[in-house]
């Protein structure tokens, strides 16, 4: 089975992920998913397969040579996005693109612009793997898993290429930020690993988001409107307030690149009790932590012109990994070699997100993050062009042989 096959196959499954459950994995259709797949890698003849009770699925692609070689590892998400459903997902492959308007869903006059989408010209004349307009498609994270497989695959076929012990995992969870919770790490046992999990072909990426989540709740006095004059204490309106002193042009719609930001993800309340959720992002640890600082001292401010009324509590998600890369920088260096093995200019850069690479790299294994070949994720107009599959496998492979040269 090719790689476009197996993830074809792969999407069929609904493993959309949901934060609300708490338990591990947090949906029944990732596990079900896995337990498929460890059929897969049995059939396959894979050593050391493994998946635990939370959904963490592993398996080992022994050495070929006697060679004093590095364990390096793979690694995938099985869960999609819960911002749109993963359930009956219909792929359609666009054959030779043409540069036009791509009809998703007749009916429902769904249709994927490159007007809207420029980056769609950079595959004129490719094949497109393309949902029908109503739910995503799941290459994030599917493809990754279906380029992992297949480069295994690949490797088993061709034993002239040298290689060392190669692991590879498959966890859950990743899209609701919970994915390296409980991956175990010496159970994995690699010197470094590369997540399968980016997005346009060619990129690589070995630094990310410092971030933190904010709640701030703001306590209220209610009083009858018509007799509330210098009585009544609006919650709503304080946390509105709150939210206007932040600077209006550090939030996700205004800034790119390097740039951190405010993000305000929820509001809840009523006129007694209001609660805001900020995410905060940052790549520098420095203004990271300014940015904390600054949330907190606006609640001082509240609570100077309302006593007692605020409160903010603060928890850190995950750090840049660029920290805990950068000393190891010869498994970057690796991964550009690869990638200009396979044809294709490497295209460095930072996550405006968070991985499960960071914290698998704060957690004892540098894990960079390799392209998976998908774009406009977590939506109906996902899209994969079918050569950046092929393209995945082959880097993996790749990065499998450089590091038996190294």
């Amino acid at each position: 089975m090719n790689v476009l096959d197996r993830f074809l196959d792969y999407v069929k499954f609904d493993t959309q992920s949901d934060e609300l459950t708490n338990m591990t994995p947090s949906t029944p259709g990732q596990y079900k998913f896995a337990e498929y797949l460890q059929q897969k890698l049995v059939e396959m003849n894979l050593s050391e397969i493994s998946l635990d009770e939370n959904g963490y699925l592993m398996a080992t692609l022994p050495a070929n040579t006697d060679k004093e070689i590095p364990t390096i590892g793979f690694i995938a998400h099985l869960d999609t996005s819960p911002d749109m459903s993963g359930r009956h997902v219909k792929p359609r492959i666009v054959e030779n693109y043409d540069g036009g308007d791509i009809t998703l869903n007749a009916e429902q006059g769904i249709l994927l612009k490159p007007a809207e989408f420029p980056e769609l010209l950079n595959y004129v004349g490719q094949d497109l793997v393309v949902t029908d307009g109503t739910t995503l498609l799941g290459a994030d994270d599917k493809a990754g898993i279906a380029e992992i497989i297949s480069a295994v695959e690949y490797l088993q076929q061709h034993p002239e290429i040298p290689h060392g012990k190669i692991r590879i995992a498959f966890n859950p969870d990743e899209e609701i930020g919970r994915g390296a919770h409980k991956f175990n790490v010496e159970q994995f046992g690699c010197q470094w690993a590369y997540t399968m999990d980016g997005g346009e072909v060619g990129e690589l990426e070995f630094e990310n988001f410092n971030a933190a989540v904010a709640k701030i709740t703001f306590k209220g006095r209610n009083v009858h409107p018509g007799y509330a004059k210098h009585k009544m204490i609006n919650s709503l309106r304080v946390a509105n307030q709150f939210a206007i002193m932040l600077p209006r042009w550090e939030t996700p719609e205004h800034t790119e690149g390097y740039e951190g930001f405010y993000h305000l993800v929820g509001m809840e309340g009523t006129v007694e009790k209001t609660e805001i959720t900020y995410i905060i992002r940052d790549f520098d640890r420095d203004r990271f932590e300014r940015r904390k600082k600054e949330l907190e001292h606006l609640t001082r401010k509240i609570n100077k012109e309302y006593p007692e009324c605020a409160s903010i509590e603060i928890k850190d998600q995950y750090y840049n990994m660029r920290e805990m890369v950068e000393p190891v920088s010869h498994i970057v260096e690796i991964a550009e070699q690869a990638i200009k093995n396979a044809g294709l200019t490497p295209k460095v850069v930072p996550i405006r997100g968070g991985t499960d690479g960071a914290q698998l790299s704060f957690k004892g294994l540098p894990c960079p993050n390799i392209f998976a070949g998908g774009l406009n994720f977590h939506g109906r107009y996902e899209f994969i062009p079918v050569p950046s599959l092929q393209k995945a496998v082959q880097v993996i492979v790749e990065i499998a042989a450089l590091t038996a040269a190294r």
